[in-house]
């Protein structure tokens, strides 16, 4: 019960877990005037290497955060492969399909960054635009009402009352565990993996190749220099049934027994962990106010990247929805981040394991760029049936042809919503929307000339970069763009730039 000495702090969102998950969602609800409760068990960030492949889909929502530059600088592109046979190199190959950056696809191929760096990234957005994360925050109970979601902490009197709770703690987290809600799945691959930063003398190995040792045993062993530091990434595999040790000397002595490397040459071990490779699904991920994003709600296998890349785009997804309702739109639209999300998850989860078990290769699929929503109940589509751009399609980037000429990610970058009309040789102030006073500084109207990624006609674009409604320009009519923010955004279609839930 609450008393005068326990009192209940009120947040908009509670997000509970500070991994690159719920930095994310942070930092997309705090540019949005959101008050957010950013909660970490840990007194500091995760410090592994882990998810260390960064996705050119993922590296586009970077880019709307401010943070693109920032990670291409700190990481780096992935090397060749070198295998080694008794201490002698063989010839080299390549793993991961390489991509160029074209106009539409402006991040090529992957980027390597160490998640701890991620999360150092990611965090440091988050302080400069007046977030934080409060550490040593374990969640020990959650109950929740028609309006709002009461929060317990150990070692913390009384509770914490949020509007609205996401669970972004991981596949062991206490959200979805408080909430009851099951998850469904299985191993991939029953034997288990040890995964470990270590340092190296500088004579050990070239810093150029991801070094492949092959095992007598049917397993392996990988050493992968981690961009933008002095460690390697070392991972292997052991016989199903095997208990894997992590202490620091044991991991020395794997690395020794599975390379040609004496332990001397190791000459440090940051971080060490083991698991079994998993491919699983939260069965639902919404229970009311409180809703699941990242491992929370979908367990992959590390092979092929896909885990921390469908989990910041989950928090993308989710970010826009919660700061919409919060500013007056239909719950309803929540919904919709389970419809989309739900269904993404269970294809990248089906692709990873593709991957771990050498069924299809770590290529153009990998880099998530091809992802739609075009069967969201948020997509509306009235061009033509085999128009170039269809609703729920991301939107590319690009330069048009003619005034104003400039890319159309610097156009859509920030919370807001864009109004963009191709190819019918108008002017911003000849397409804007006539909408009630807001919603031109919410909705921002752009013109552009002929471009064949889009075709000709209307398109809103959603505060994630997909295309939500389609038209075909004829009278520049903007009745289908204003029926649709009218049913889905309703009241939030109308609140001023810098508010909760509008550009800020």
């Amino acid at each position: 019960m609450r008393t005068q000495d326990t009192p209940t702090p009120v947040v908009d969102v509670a997000v509970i877990g500070a991994g690159p998950t719920g930095l994310t969602l942070a930092i997309d609800l705090v540019r949005r005037g959101v008050r957010v409760l950013l909660a970490e068990r840990g007194g500091d960030l995760f410090a592994g290497s882990r998810g260390k492949g960064i996705q050119s889909r993922t590296l586009e929502v970077l880019d709307d955060l401010g943070l693109a530059s920032r990670f291409l600088a700190a990481g780096g592109p992935y090397p060749p492969n070198l295998p080694w046979h008794d201490g002698t190199p063989g010839e080299e190959f390549r793993m991961i399909d390489e991509a160029e950056a074209t106009a539409t696809e402006p991040y090529g191929g992957s980027l390597m960054l160490p998640q701890w760096r991620t999360a150092r990234l990611l965090r440091e957005r988050l302080l400069e635009l007046g977030g934080e994360v409060a550490y040593g925050h374990e969640l020990t109970g959650l109950e929740q009402d028609a309006e709002g979601v009461n929060l317990r902490f150990a070692g913390r009197a009384g509770t914490v009352r949020a509007r609205y709770a996401v669970g972004a703690d991981g596949a062991r987290g206490a959200v979805r565990r408080l909430l009851g809600i099951g998850m469904t799945g299985g191993t991939v691959d029953p034997k288990p993996m040890l995964v470990a930063d270590v340092r190296l003398t500088g004579d050990a190995l070239p810093r150029t190749h991801w070094h492949v040792f092959p095992g007598a045993d049917g397993g392996y062993a990988a050493l992968c220099p981690l961009a933008g530091t002095e460690d390697f990434q070392f991972m292997t595999a052991f016989p199903e049934g095997t208990t894997v040790d992590t202490d620091p000397e044991a991991v020395r002595a794997t690395v020794a027994a599975r390379t040609h490397l004496t332990p001397a040459q190791v000459t440090g071990v940051a971080w060490a962990s083991a698991f079994t490779a998993r491919a699983a699904l939260a069965d639902r991920f919404q229970e009311g106010r409180v809703l699941l994003a990242g491992d929370a709600a979908h367990v992959h296998s590390p092979a092929g990247g896909q885990g921390l890349n469908t989990s910041i785009q989950d928090a993308y997804n989710l970010g826009w929805k919660l700061g919409a309702v919060l500013a007056g739109a239909p719950e309803a639209l929540l919904a919709t981040y389970e419809e989309e999300r739900r269904a993404v998850a269970a294809g990248m989860l089906d692709l990873s394991t593709r991957v771990h078990r050498g069924e299809t290769r770590r290529g153009g699929e990998t880099r998530q760029l091809s992802l739609n929503y075009r069967h969201s109940t948020l997509s509306e589509h009235t061009l033509e049936a085999d128009a170039p751009l269809r609703a729920g399609d991301r939107a590319p980037d690009g330069c048009p042809s003619g005034p104003p000429s400039e890319r159309l990610f610097d156009v859509f970058r920030g919370p807001h919503w864009t109004y963009l009309a191709v190819g019918l040789g108008r002017t911003p102030d000849e397409v804007a929307l006539p909408l009630p006073s807001g919603l031109p500084e919410h909705v921002r109207a752009h013109a552009v000339g002929p471009y064949a990624p889009y075709g000709r006609g209307l398109f809103l674009i959603r505060p994630d970069g997909y295309v939500a409604w389609t038209g075909t320009g004829e009278g520049l009519d903007p009745a289908g763009a204003v029926a649709w923010l009218e049913r889905h955004l309703g009241a939030a279609a109308h609140v001023a730039e810098g508010t909760a839930g509008t550009s800020g």
